[in-house]
């Protein structure tokens, strides 16, 4: 019985499409949870799993597009831009700030892989947000310590870096994309290419209509950096949710972040990065909806 209400919003002119999920019995001041997607994620991919399940708890939860993706405005298309996307998060939290049954004392932050980041940054500069929950969060991808630990050719890294700066290029002179695939076979140019992914990205075309395999790798000419002294600055509860098998970033970076936030917590979990959305699902989420009743639901 959960309702769910198509929202638009405005980010720096832009609109955006966002969701609200709002639990079976609304009441005025009720907490919210606004959630913020990983590297080239829409709202229909993952999010609405975790959203239903807050609202579920009587916790409204809040999804939307950056812009470029998904069914929000932006041009050029599948344009990732960590400053943009941080922007868009602020702009989310305001219009949810907004509406008139929503408690703005009790509004947390979650977020997902390279949104789990985002949302630690903002977090320490808004002493607003009540409750933080950064899932196997991408906070750095360029300090040593930080990054991925999987093994990735130097052909393909310098392969990547060349599109970036060619697409960085294009892009100053205004000129179309030069897109790099987000999954693909091994082999090709793109992000994610182990074999035991492939079942999972094609149930994701399936299953989340507005998602594109495409993404422009000028990304990577200004990626997340992680800044000494940010988690210390968050006064919200914090949970990191660390998945230990996670090559994709390093857990003990992770852990080593979350036990710098003055109310931080660590949660880990036996599996891979992607194993938050599917066999570590219940165990994930559970955990959290345990972390929003103590801190924005009670």
């Amino acid at each position: 019985m959960i309702e769910r209400v198509r929202v638009t919003f405005e980010s720096r002119g832009v609109e955006c499409a966002g969701c609200f999920y709002w639990p079976e019995k609304p009441r005025s001041s009720l907490p919210c949870v606004v959630l913020c997607n990983g590297f080239s994620g829409t709202m229909d991919w993952m999010l609405p799993q975790f959203a239903e399940r807050f609202a579920s708890v009587g916790i409204a939860a809040f999804t939307f597009d950056y812009r470029h993706f998904g069914e929000s405005q932006g041009l050029p298309r599948q344009l990732i831009s960590v400053r943009r996307q941080r922007q868009d998060i602020m702009a989310a939290l305001r219009f949810v700030r907004a509406q008139a049954n929503i408690d703005t004392g009790r509004i947390a932050l979650w977020g997902t892989s390279l949104g789990g980041g985002h949302v630690i940054d903002i977090a320490s500069r808004d002493p607003g947000v009540a409750a933080v929950i950064a899932q196997v969060p991408g906070l750095d991808f360029v300090r040593k310590e930080a990054r991925a630990t999987i093994a990735i050719p130097s052909s393909t890294v310098a392969r990547l870096l060349a599109a970036a700066a060619w697409d960085g290029l294009r892009g100053l002179l205004g000129l179309s994309p030069c897109y790099v695939k987000v999954f693909g076979q091994p082999g090709e140019l793109a992000i994610f290419t182990e074999p035991a992914l492939q079942e999972r990205f094609h149930a994701l075309v399936q299953g989340s209509p507005t998602w594109r395999n495409e993404f422009t790798p000028r990304f990577y000419l200004a990626p997340p950096r992680y800044r000494d002294g940010t988690a210390e600055r968050i006064k919200a509860p914090v949970l990191v949710a660390i998945a230990e098998e996670d090559v994709y970033a390093n857990p003990a970076f992770q852990a080593w972040v979350g036990g710098r936030a003055p109310s931080g917590e660590v949660r880990r979990y036996h599996g891979g990065h992607f194993d938050v959305y599917h066999d570590l699902f219940e165990e994930v989420v559970r955990d959290q909806i345990a972390f929003l009743e103590r801190y924005v639901a009670g």
